[in-house]
This record gives structure tokens, sequence and C-alpha cells, in this order.
């Protein structure tokens, strides 16, 4: 069932916050990199705004009249920005500083494109990816009355990159394929941010969806393969939280936390009641660190990362030498010592800094054979 988007002015049609796309588990591990190289137009030309599709959407609120506040539908329908206050919030925080051709943006499921239109009035240049069919026309005519700053493709951004790319067809689509008909190139890491992605994360899986892209950036491959791509998001406060907990909140200190606090700087842009979901929902920002990649943390590295920091998860009590000796071959107080570590220290106690900070130390330390890590078929990575 989609958000209430009928039935109004063309130029401000109304709808709700809403998700989209439901991501599967996304496993890139070393085996697998071993194996693996209308709506009628109703008379309207495409001068004018189109009308939206009468959808049905009783269900989503009872027969209430839909207010003209932010809200969310239930986790099971998609979200759209339904309040133009929190449009102009967001498009304010979106635009950023002003260039000549204006920053570009991808925005993902725009649906009746209250956000998108502001957005190309402050000169931003949007590339709205879109997954119900039944929005594209009436985004297309905004994009002919805004002077043609709007590019619409039929596209699920949640699911783009699917594990098996035999046979795909839109909404689903490659990565590469997406880009290379908007003319983006891939773009060294050391460059500027090339362009920004904004986009609702799913209520049922923002988890996964926060996984999928922590490997991908990683790996930089799908869309980091283009740069470093700016993530705006609206997400959960209680997985927000998560996302920045350290070792002074240990309840939901887990691994995520550590992955997108070494690879992100994670801002707090805004917040926006949802009764619906019975929690706030937060407005972050995720910028991929410029020096993220080192000579010891690598794209090509980086899954044994991943198994060291959900290795000492596992067992988040036990101290950093019980993990050491499981890990790696190299001498453990060795490690510690270069760290600075007492040998008592708790795997939990690590902020996620340390964590980045013990992978390189051994990466560093000199050792016999060369092998610096313990490999067994557990490293082979996994959605956690």
């Amino acid at each position: 069932m989609w958000g209430p988007a009928s039935r109004l002015c063309p130029r401000r049609v109304l709808s709700a916050l809403a998700g989209a796309g439901r991501p599967g588990p996304w496993r890139p591990s070393a085996a697998a990199r071993r194996l693996c190289p209308a709506w009628s137009l109703r008379g309207f030309s495409d001068s004018f705004l189109q009308p939206l599709p009468d959808l049905d959407f009783e269900e989503c609120f009872a027969g209430e009249a839909f207010p003209g506040e932010a809200r969310l539908v239930p986790p099971e329908t998609k979200r759209y920005v339904s309040s133009r206050q929190l449009a102009l919030t967001l498009a304010r925080l979106l635009s950023g500083r002003k260039s000549k051709r204006g920053p570009l943006l991808l925005e993902c499921n725009p649906g009746p494109g209250i956000l998108t239109e502001l957005l190309l009035e402050s000169g931003v240049r949007v590339v709205a990816l879109e997954s119900e069919k039944a929005f594209i026309p009436h985004l297309e005519s905004l994009g002919n009355d805004m002077n043609r700053n709007l590019q619409v493709v039929y596209c699920d951004f949640f699911k783009l990159d699917p594990k098996v790319c035999d046979t795909v067809k839109p909404p689903i689509m490659v990565s590469r394929t997406l880009f290379k008909s908007l003319g983006i190139k891939p773009r060294p890491w050391s460059e500027g941010v090339p362009f920004k992605i904004f986009a609702v994360l799913p209520i049922r899986h923002e988890r996964k969806a926060i996984w999928k892209l922590m490997y991908h950036l990683y790996a930089c491959n799908s869309i980091f393969k283009y740069g470093r791509v700016e993530l705006y998001f609206f997400i959960g406060e209680k997985e927000y939280q998560k996302l920045m907990a350290t070792p002074k909140t240990p309840d939901i200190y887990q691994v995520l936390s550590v992955v997108c606090q070494v690879a992100c700087d994670i801002k707090l842009l805004h917040k926006e009641i949802s009764e619906l979901v019975e929690q706030e929902m937060c407005f972050i920002q995720l910028s991929p660190r410029k020096r993220l990649f080192t000579g010891n943390l690598t794209p090509v590295n980086f899954d044994v990362f991943f198994h060291m920091v959900r290795h000492c998860f596992g067992k988040p009590s036990a101290s950093l030498l019980h993990h050491l000796r499981s890990l790696s071959p190299v001498d453990s107080m060795e490690i510690l010592k270069e760290m600075k570590f007492s040998k008592t220290t708790k795997a939990n106690k690590m902020f996620p800094h340390d964590f980045k900070q013990l992978f390189e130390t051994i990466e560093n330390m000199e050792y016999d054979d060369g092998c610096r890590w313990l490999y067994d078929d557990s490293m082979d990575d996994t959605m956690l």
C-alpha cells in the first residue's frame, strides 16, 4: 500500500515519509572474489505537471484526512516526504554550497516530488531514482517545468547491484549501467565528493541496508567505485544510536558501530517525530573518510578487518589478549606492547579507532612466514 499522494494539486502533492526496497543478504567474501572476476496524460502537455495516479491509501490512514505534517505510514509501505516544511529543511541541508552547475544529488524514491521540486528551485541537479512507475510521468513533467535539471530513472536504489546479476531488469539495475547512462565516471578516492544520495531507509531493513552499503564502501565498488559519495539518510533513532555507540554505551555497542564510525564521519542533521513507528526519525549525513584507506587497510583486505572486529564482539567481555591468540600467529604480547595496552584490556573497552589501529599494527608487524592472520572458514564474510 502506498502513502496518500492523490486527489491533490499537481504542484503541491502531499504524501507520506516512506522507505523503499528490501535488500537481501550481501556476502562479498574472499572466496567470492576468487570465483568472480502511464498513467494517461489526460490532455496535459510536457510543459505542465502531470497529476499523480489515483492511489488507494484508505487502509494506511483508516479514513482520516491526511494532515500537512510529516508522518510515516506503516512499515510495510513506502515512505515519502509529506510536509513542505520538512521538505524546505531538507532542501536547505542538501543544497550545500552553490557552484556554477550546482551539486548533483541522487534522490531515491522521491514519490510525488515535493522535496524534488524544492531541490530544483535551489539549483540542485537531481537524478530521481523512482521504483514506482506510477510516479514517473509526474516527475518527468516536473523536470520539464524546472529548466530540465531533473533526470528520472526507473530504478530501486536498495536493489542496486544484486548478488546475482545474470538477468536484471528495471527497477533492479547494475550500478555500472546506471552511471554510464548518467554520464558519471569513476573518480579516485582522494578527490572530492562526486555526488550525494538522499534516501529514507526501509524501516524493517535499516540494518541490512547499511551493512550492504558498508561492504560496498570498504570494497570501493558499486556507488563507491565513483568516489567518496556522501549519504543522507532518514533512519530510526534506535538504529542511529547503535551506529553512534561506543564503550560508554556497552548495551548497544556492536560490530556495525565500529565499521561505520571507522569508515565515515557521521552527523545528525535533523530529527522528525513519527508517531506511527513510535520513535523519532533521524536525518543523518555519512561522509566517507578521505584517509580511510592506508598502506595496511585496503579494499583488498577489509574483510579481514571485519572478521577481526566480529571476533572481538563474539566475546566482548573477554580480554584482548585472548582474542589476539585466536586471531593472529604474531606474538600477542608484542602487539599489546605496540598498542600500549595492558594484557587485561577488554575488547568491549576499545573505541572504533582502536580497532583500526589494532588491525594496522598487526598488518605492519614483521613475521617469519609473512602470514599475520589465522584463517578458517568463518572468515568468509556473512551478513551480521
